[in-house]
């Protein structure tokens, strides 16, 4: 649950975007005001403004900002009947506010005002306008109102607010530091991935480093769930509308699907994999000998979604998923998802992240199946939990439509989340398509399906990856583990030695025959975040050896080619 401490930090930052919208209608009056909420780790307010923002205007704003401060007006909550309230902003010509006060369903609206300024707002304020003390706005973007593409774009103001000035330093140097792993830019540096507009948004191509950075990471963990008791499936990319239809996908998911017609046919490209992993347990006749059946796929799947919200490899619209399900007994239940938060724990281990937090959504608004069993689903995820001892946050009203959720957030190396890892315990879909087992007394039973990844979106995960390690991985995981550097072309022969020899015992590695001066070799070598450069030359090749630089500790000396085998050896597994 939020602590004190970030629901005193989201009330002073809400009320530090009022203080911002505030500051704006004062700069430029005709603007018309949107929303503007406090999120993670700052806020953002939305503005319809005729002219663009721009950088210099954040200045002109803060400042503003700062002489309203400096006043401390207090904020004052009145509450309105709706018609009063429309009125009123009606005056004000805040069509924005107008269309949110019809809206709510409530009977009376809040405002809170400060000095002449005044806003439509539910959320709690500071005492004053005073008691802001640290602040920053960061950035500009765009917003279509409510987040639909056929209404108004509006100018979109982030910023963030902290109780002190050193929490705000800190807080902006490590977006800094942010910047400089953004994977985005040093995925076009270390040449592993790009996006293309005539491909399409959203949809990545992988270049021959990224192609082999996420083979590595696939054949990882596809003998990871082999050795865990995991059978291999493979489905179809696009299935019959009629399947979607019955899995409840048509009525909870359509707008973010592909749907097409074949020969008067409707089909769907698959958003999920789990329509296609019970069709294959609904393919014979199942005995409760049979389970738990686990069954893995890295299914590549396609959502339709906004061009707004698309993040390089955070948020495209086609990706793999190391996706699995687990067909079980009401009694397996728990003892399977403790099985799937120990692979997860260790997994992001051996990825090198120590850190994670747990989070368990409940039912939403709009779900299928019976309450009973939605019930008995979330008492199995938050009894496996507390086995494992594990604290975790409730998210109400946050589960999949068709059963509630662990999602595991890995922590990287600047200890922000990223979510990957989760678990769905499902009664539904076994209900909709009438999955059955036999009992040991002949009867006939429902399993339980359970959902879970281990790594989610490879695409998100290679982001974090990439972000975590500011792109320099570890040896085991580098696409180019070494490279070769002759220092002329007398050497050339022993380098393709030396790469052989390599290659034999499963290191990657290149040769840099380029003509191109050593320096500037070795340079480009420590900008692609290569772990090791062996750089031969004579004497090198005489004595069977390579002049060896490490990424980590730099010049290393002379060392026999048997040597360097010996010593990399270790590092090759996960």
């Amino acid at each position: 649950m939020p602590t004190k401490r970030n629901m005193d930090l989201n009330i002073l930052r809400h009320s530090t975007s009022h203080v911002m919208a505030q500051a704006v209608k004062s700069l430029w009056p005709k603007t018309k005001l949107g929303i503007g909420p406090a999120i993670e780790d700052g806020f953002y307010y939305d503005f319809d403004k005729e002219e663009p923002f721009t950088p210099e205007d954040l200045g002109k704003i803060e400042a503003k900002m700062h002489e309203i401060i400096k006043k401390d007006y207090k904020f004052e909550r009145q509450d309105l009947k709706k018609a009063e309230a429309i009125k009123l902003f009606e005056k004000m010509e805040e069509t924005y506010k107008v269309a949110l006060i019809k809206e709510i369903p409530d009977e009376t609206v809040s405002i809170y005002k400060d000095c002449d300024f005044t806003d439509l707002c539910r959320c709690p304020h500071i005492a004053s306008t005073g008691k802001i003390k640290a602040f920053k706005l960061l950035s500009l973007a765009g917003a279509y109102w409510h987040g639909i593409e056929t209404n108004p774009m509006l100018q979109r103001i982030y910023g963030t607010a902290f109780e002190t000035e050193k929490e705000l330093k800190s807080y902006l140097v490590l977006i800094e530091e942010a910047k400089k792993r953004d994977h985005r830019v040093l995925g076009k540096q270390l040449e592993y991935f790009s996006s293309s507009e005539e491909v399409g948004p959203g949809l990545v191509l992988y270049h021959p480093k990224g192609a082999m950075l996420r083979t590595i990471i696939e054949e990882y963990i596809r003998k990871e769930h082999i050795k865990r008791g995991y059978e291999l499936v493979i489905g179809p990319h696009i299935l019959k509308s009629d399947i979607w239809i019955r899995s409840g996908h048509y009525d909870y998911y359509k707008e973010n699907m592909y749907i097409f017609k074949i020969e008067g046919q409707e089909y769907a490209i698959k958003p999920m994999n789990c329509p296609g992993h019970i069709l294959v347990y609904k393919s014979k006749t199942r005995s409760y000998r049979d389970l738990p059946l686990r069954y893995f796929e890295l299914g590549t799947v396609y959502r339709n979604e906004k061009s707004g919200v698309l993040h390089g490899l955070l948020r495209v619209r086609g990706f793999t998923q190391d996706d699995a399900h687990i067909f079980c007994l009401k009694e397996q239940a728990e003892g399977e998802i403790i099985k799937v938060i120990d692979f997860v724990v260790d997994t992001l281990k051996v990825f090198g992240f120590d850190d994670f937090s747990v989070k368990l959504s409940t039912r939403p608004a709009k779900y299928i199946g019976k309450d009973e069993d939605w019930r008995a689903a979330e008492k199995a995820l938050a009894n496996s939990l507390s086995r494992k001892y594990l604290t975790y946050e409730v998210n109400e009203g946050e589960g999949a439509f068709y059963g509630p959720k662990i999602d595991i957030k890995l922590k990287d190396a600047l200890k922000r989340e990223w979510q990957c890892a989760t678990i769905q315990c499902d009664f539904a879909l076994p209900e909709r398509f009438d999955l059955t087992y036999v009992g040991q007394d002949g009867k006939v039973y429902r399993p339980i399906m359970l959902h879970r990844v281990i790594l989610g979106s490879l695409e998100r995960f290679i982001g974090a990856l990439i972000e975590h390690f500011a792109g320099a991985m570890p040896f085991w995981l580098a696409p180019t583990q070494c490279v070769i550097i002759p220092i002329s072309e007398k050497v050339i022969d022993y380098a393709r030695e030396v790469e052989k020899t390599l290659l034999g015992n499963s290191i990657r590695v290149t040769v840099d025959s380029r003509n191109e001066r050593l320096e500037k070799r070795i340079r480009d070598a420590e900008i692609g975040k290569i772990p090791y450069m062996l750089v031969v030359g004579e004497k090198e090749a005489k004595a069977n050896s390579v002049s060896l630089r490490s990424r980590a500790k730099g010049d290393r000396g002379a060392v026999k080619v048997d040597r360097f085998i010996e010593m990399v050896d270790k590092e090759k597994g996960g």
